[in-house]
């Protein structure tokens, strides 16, 4: 139910501009936040648990409510990252960067 709910209310919001966004930003949140199970870029650490950021880029850049989605709700054992939106923008700004 927290899921949907979620997810509904991001539908609602149109999703921020990619140039507004600050993708360097992103990268800084995610190496802060991503890296003891995901890795963040090539070269750096992570874990064979959870897939590498750059393949979550590429298989769901272009689907940018599911991203928001994901970041905002995430499952366990991911932890809650509570971003702010702006922060948000950022990440999915860095999560599309990736993906080209």
């Amino acid at each position: 139910m927290k899921r949907l709910a979620a997810t509904l209310l991001l539908a609602t919001f149109p999703a921020a501009s990619a140039g507004a966004a600050d993708a360097q930003n992103g990268r800084a949140i995610a190496e802060r936040w991503c890296t003891a199970c995901h890795v963040v870029a090539e070269g750096r650490g992570g874990s064979d648990a959870a897939p590498s950021l750059p393949q979550v880029a590429r298989n769901r850049a272009a689907d940018q409510r599911w991203l928001r989605a994901w970041l905002t709700d995430p499952h366990p054992p991911m932890p809650n990252l509570n971003l702010s939106r702006s922060d948000l923008d950022d990440v999915v700004a860095y999560l599309e960067r990736l993906a080209r």
